[in-house]
């Protein structure tokens, strides 16, 4: 949470041809936010149906997704759900300083776009993100657009 996944993405859907995003927190946008093992599967479910929808759609070159994956298992049940025979499989994560973090978090905080706890709950995992399978992309002193050309350059 924080990092710039959502910008980042958008910015890497106007960038590729013929491309699709899915940011999975839009799966979680309900009120009130309740977190059950009922709302769990249902959101690992509509993921994995939307994925695999543009997986199938001959109109879509690019894939992009992204949502707070700080644990091995969400990834790996997510790709396991998916048809991606023909497809290459990019697993980026965005991270940067805890100092980064807490900054841009304040700064959503003061701007009233996220509430005080954010900072605490998205602090804990930073650690969390070093031993997932996945290559980094270290966003702390660098922009959104920086960010999506490096990504191009890893797919």
């Amino acid at each position: 949470m924080g990092v710039g996944k959502t910008t980042t993405c958008r910015i890497l859907k106007e960038n590729l041809d013929n491309s699709v995003f899915l940011d999975g927190d839009w799966c979680w946008d309900m009120h009130p936010f309740q977190v059950t093992p009922e709302t769990k599967k249902m959101v690992l479910e509509n993921i994995s149906f939307l994925l695999n929808n543009f997986i199938h759609c001959p109109a879509y070159e690019n894939i992009i997704f992204c949502w707070v994956m700080h644990e091995q298992y969400i990834i790996d049940e997510i790709l396991s759900r998916l048809d991606t025979v023909g497809c290459q499989v990019c697993v980026i994560s965005l991270v940067c300083s805890e100092d980064a973090l807490q900054k841009r978090l304040q700064k959503d905080v003061d701007l009233g776009v996220r509430t005080a706890d954010v900072i605490a709950r998205s602090l804990a995992r930073v650690q969390m993100y070093d031993i997932l399978d996945t290559a980094k992309i270290d966003v702390s002193d660098i922009s959104p657009e920086d960010a999506t050309a490096l990504i191009v350059s890893l797919t």
